[in-house]
C-alpha cells in the first residue's frame, strides 16, 4: 500500500464520475422540464434527422387538410350559385309552359311573361359574371387559368389568374410579349485609373453596399477586384477592370431594386475621396392573350418589373399575373407564342408533397353559353323552342352541380379523412422518437439523483483520505 499527498487518484476518480453523473442529471432535468427526449442534435443525431423529416410531413399534411377545406368552400360557393341558376331556369321553363297556353293568354300577358324571362336571363348572366371566391371568379369560364411556358429561351416562368387587362380570360389563349423597355443592371465605373493591373493602390478602406473593404500599400488594383468579387454574395455586385484599369462595378440583379452604393474614403476606386451610386431599370412589357377561332377576342395588359421588391425581369400587372423574362428575352421587341393559357380546370394542392393535386373543371354559365339568351316566348311555337333550350340548360347546370358535389364528397372530404389518419399516425411515430417517456425518465432521474449524492459523499471521503499521512509524520 502506498500513500501519496500530491496526487489523489481516488479523488480524481470520484470527481470524474461525479461530473459524468451531473452531466446526465442535467440532461434528465431538461427532458423532464421540456417533455422532449431530444432537446438538441447531440441528444440523438439520427433521431433528430428522422424526427425533423416527420415534422415536415406532419406540417405539410396539416396544410393539405386546410387546402382541402378551402377547396370544399370553393366548390360550395360554385354549387350554391348554380343552385340559384337552376332555380331561375326552372322559373323560366314554367314561364315558357305558361306562354304555350295561348288560348287563354292575351298579348299583354305574353309580353309580361317575356319581360320576366328577360329579367331571369339577365340575372343568370349577372350570377355567372359576379360569383367569386375571394378574387377568383367561378362561373364565367375563367376558373382554373393555368399558364404554361412554350418559349423557354425568352420566358423563365409565368403565372396567370382569371383576368388580364380589363377582361376575364375565358378561353384557351396564346401569350405574346412585347417588351417596350428592357431591364438594365446597375453599373458604375470608378474614376481612379492605374497604369497596370499590378499597380498598387492607396492604403485605406472603402464601402460597397454596406460591406467594408480594406487595402494596404502593397495591395494591387487587381487584388481589389478579387476582394469585391469574393464578397459578391453579400453585396450583389461584381467587379472587373475596364479602360485604363478603372474598376467597373455591375450588379448581378436587374431593375430599380438593384443598387450600387459606393463610399470611398481614400481614393481607391474613385480618383479622390467621395461617393458614387447607381440603380438599374425595370423592364416594361405589354402582354397579350389571343384566343384562336372565329370571333376570337384578345386581352392585353401592361406588365412592369420590380414590383414588391422583385427583380426587374419579373414583370407583374394590376391583376397579379406574373411573367418572368430570361436574360436572353430581355430585349425590346415582340415575341409571339411564348406561352399558352389553359382555362377551365381549377387545380388544388391536396397532399403534403409535390404532384399530389386534384382538379375541378367549372365552365362558363352565362346565359349565352347556356343557350337561353334571346329566347322568345310570345308565341306557342317559340315557347316550345324555348322549353327545349331551357331543358338543355337545366340538364347542363344539373350535371355540373353533380360533378361539383362528387368532387367535394368523393375527393375532398375523403381526402381530409385519409389525411387526418395519416397525420395522426405520423404524429404518434414522431412522438415516440422525440417526446420523453416521463415514467422511464423519472426512474432515470431518481437513479442519477442518488448517484449524485453518493458521488458527492465519496468525493468528500476521497479528499479526506490523504490526511491519514499525517499520522505517519507524528
Amino acid at each position: 500500500m502506498s500513500l501519496r499527498v500530491n496526487t489523489n487518484v481516488a479523488s480524481m476518480n470520484a470527481l470524474r464520475n461525479l461530473g459524468a453523473t451531473n452531466l446526465e442529471f442535467g440532461k434528465s432535468i431538461s427532458r423532464l422540464s421540456t417533455g422532449l427526449r431530444i432537446n438538441s442534435a447531440a441528444d440523438d443525431p439520427a433521431g433528430l434527422i428522422t424526427s425533423e423529416n416527420f415534422r415536415t410531413q406532419i406540417a405539410g399534411l396539416g396544410q393539405a387538410v386546410r387546402n382541402s377545406q378551402d377547396a370544399i368552400n370553393f366548390a360550395k360557393t360554385a354549387e350554391g350559385a348554380l343552385d340559384e341558376v337552376s332555380r331561375l331556369l326552372r322559373d323560366a321553363r314554367s314561364l315558357a309552359v305558361a306562354s304555350s297556353n295561348t288560348a287563354t293568354l292575351s298579348s299583354s300577358q305574353l309580353q309580361a311573361n317575356q319581360n320576366q324571362l328577360n329579367s331571369i336571363v339577365s340575372s343568370i348572366t349577372r350570377i355567372s359574371g359576379q360569383t367569386q371566391f375571394g378574387t377568383k371568379k367561378l362561373l364565367d369560364g375563367s376558373s382554373g387559368v393555368v399558364g404554361n411556358v412554350t418559349n423557354g429561351a425568352n420566358i423563365a416562368s409565368m403565372s396567370f389568374g382569371g383576368a388580364l387587362g380589363t377582361g376575364a380570360v375565358v378561353g384557351n389563349s396564346s401569350i405574346d410579349v412585347d417588351v417596350t423597355t428592357a431591364a438594365t443592371q446597375a453599373t458604375t465605373t470608378g474614376t481612379a485609373t492605374y497604369a497596370a493591373a499590378t499597380t498598387t493602390v492607396s492604403a485605406g478602406s472603402f464601402s460597397l453596399n454596406g460591406v467594408n473593404f480594406s487595402t494596404q500599400a502593397t495591395t494591387t488594383i487587381s487584388q481589389v477586384v478579387d476582394q469585391i468579387n469574393q464578397a459578391s454574395g453579400q453585396t450583389g455586385v461584381s467587379a472587373a477592370l475596364g479602360t485604363n484599369n478603372a474598376v467597373v462595378l455591375t450588379t448581378s440583379a436587374y431593375g430599380a431594386n438593384a443598387r450600387i452604393d459606393l463610399t470611398d474614403a481614400n481614393g481607391i476606386v474613385l480618383s479622390s475621396a467621395g461617393a458614387a451610386s447607381a440603380t438599374g431599370t425595370n423592364a416594361v412589357a405589354t402582354v397579350t392573350a389571343a384566343t384562336a377561332g372565329a370571333g376570337a377576342t384578345s386581352l392585353s395588359g401592361t406588365f412592369t418589373g420590380g414590383a414588391n421588391g422583385a427583380d426587374g425581369l419579373t414583370l407583374s400587372d394590376a391583376n397579379g399575373n406574373v411573367v418572368k423574362l430570361s436574360v436572353a428575352g430581355n430585349a425590346t421587341g415582340t415575341v409571339t407564342g411564348v406561352g399558352q393559357l389553359r382555362v377551365g380546370s381549377a387545380q388544388f394542392q391536396i397532399g403534403a408533397n409535390a404532384g399530389q393535386t386534384a382538379a375541378l373543371s367549372i365552365g362558363n354559365f352565362g346565359a349565352s353559353n347556356l343557350g337561353v339568351a334571346g329566347l322568345d316566348i310570345t308565341s306557342a311555337s317559340s315557347a316550345a323552342t324555348a322549353m327545349a333550350a331551357l331543358d338543355t340548360a337545366i340538364e347542363t347546370v344539373t350535371k355540373s352541380r353533380g360533378d361539383i358535389g362528387s368532387f367535394q364528397r368523393n375527393v375532398l372530404e375523403s381526402n381530409i379523412r385519409s389525411l387526418g389518419v395519416a397525420k395522426e399516425n405520423l404524429s404518434a411515430t414522431e412522438s415516440t422518437i422525440r417526446d420523453t417517456d416521463v415514467a422511464e425518465e423519472m426512474t432515470n432521474y431518481t437513479k442519477l439523483q442518488i448517484l449524485q449524492q453518493a458521488g458527492m459523499s465519496m468525493l468528500a471521503q476521497a479528499n479526506a483520505a490523504p490526511q491519514a499521512v499525517l499520522s505517519l509524520l507524528r
